[in-house]
């Protein structure tokens, strides 16, 4: 009975051990299972970060690829860059260099445009021609009918022609001879003695350059019908003014006629008055003065229209092949005297001499103008 009764506490503790076992090893395999999982989940997760790990790399290839590209792009724009920049730097440098260059020309040519300014206001000067000509009466001795004129115009052509000249000084003296030679021989002597009573006087001989001259053409052109006006006063409006105008210009009690044409300027006072018949204009133009009646009665000054055509102009210089000029003459003789025996010197063919057409000697202290005629067609240009 006692020793059952001990068995007993002996079975019921080993059944418990093997429970609790059991019970540890369910525990251990929900823990097993547990870490089984958390391997999986960890395995996943260092699949997925190998991936990600890989998936970064390549990016991080792709973008060292990318950013190699890149640089090597930037290199080369910068290359480009700098080659362009060069090739700018070099066209401003050529532009500069150009334009230097330019400026160079401009500033040559400016100082050629300038010299020839110069040469031409020197031209211009020796060319003008500074002539009072003298009022002359002139008389048609014929007339021309022009069929398409209808007598409404008067025309007239002179013809100007200007005759050469040079300044004679004091101690020198112009000669002409019949023949060019015997003045070519005289040229080529650099000194002449003549001999005057008992003195000899040392002469020398040169060539002589004459002053400019022209010859031109005037073609004058005289309106029969229309007549000129001035000193208008502007004290209407301008279209009164030409109705007044026409009103005292068609009186014929002041010698006026039927108007065709009036012109006016407001600003100069000045116009012209174109009549229907002829005649008219030529009549009152001999009066000089006419009366207007504007806003009180006015006295305008009259004229016929001229109009004036300059043609065939034509400048000369050169040299006479027949005269020469002496210079360096002494005064020490009266000046016919000296001129006399001048003109025996070099009338001698044994002084290389021959006949003379023209002498004229300037003793010292004065000035002569002396005007050629017939040497003008014997001239070389």
């Amino acid at each position: 009975m006692g020793d059952s009764d001990a068995a007993k506490p002996l079975v019921n503790g080993k059944m418990d051990n093997v429970d609790d076992e059991e019970q540890k090893l369910s525990v251990a395999k929900e823990e097993l299972k547990q870490l089984t999982k958390q391997l999986e989940k960890a395995e996943d997760e260092k699949s997925r970060l190998q991936l990600a790990k890989l998936s970064a790399e390549d990016s991080k290839k792709e973008a060292s690829k990318d950013l190699t590209a890149l640089q090597q792009q930037g290199q080369r724009r910068q290359e480009e860059f700098s080659q362009t920049v060069k090739g700018i730097q070099n066209d401003i440098s050529m532009l500069e260099k150009g334009n230097k260059d330019l400026m160079e020309k401009l500033k040559k040519n400016q100082a050629k445009l300038q010299a020839k300014k110069t040469e031409s206001a020197t031209l211009q000067q020796k060319f003008k021609i500074h002539v009072q000509i003298p009022e002359k009466k002139v008389k048609f001795t014929r007339k021309e009918e022009d069929s398409d004129d209808s007598g409404q115009h008067i025309k007239g052509v002179f013809t100007i022609a200007q005759r050469p000249s040079v300044l004679l000084k004091g101690g020198q003296a112009l000669i002409t001879f019949e023949e060019e030679k015997v003045a070519a021989q005289i040229l080529k002597m650099a000194k002449c003695t003549v001999s005057c009573d008992k003195d000899k006087v040392h002469v020398k001989p040169k060539s002589l350059t004459l002053d400019p001259f022209v010859k031109f053409e005037i073609h004058l052109d005289v309106s029969t019908k229309t007549l000129s006006y001035s000193n208008v006063p502007f004290t209407l409006s301008e279209e009164r003014m030409r109705d007044r105008l026409e009103i005292s210009f068609s009186k014929p009690s002041r010698g006026g006629g039927e108007v065709q044409r009036v012109d006016y300027d407001k600003h100069t006072g000045k116009g012209q008055i174109t009549f229907l018949n002829t005649g008219v204009a030529e009549t009152l133009a001999l009066k000089r003065k006419y009366s207007v009646d504007m806003d009180r009665e006015v006295n305008v000054n009259v004229d016929l229209v001229y109009n004036y055509t300059l043609k065939k102009f034509q400048t000369f210089c050169g040299t006479p092949k027949r005269t020469i000029l002496l210079y360096g003459i002494a005064d020490f003789q009266d000046e016919e005297d000296l001129q006399d025996h001048l003109e025996i010197h070099f009338q001698k063919p044994s002084n290389y001499g021959g006949e003379v057409e023209c002498i004229k000697y300037v003793s010292g202290g004065n000035e002569v103008k002396a005007f050629f005629t017939e040497d003008v067609a014997e001239m070389e240009a």
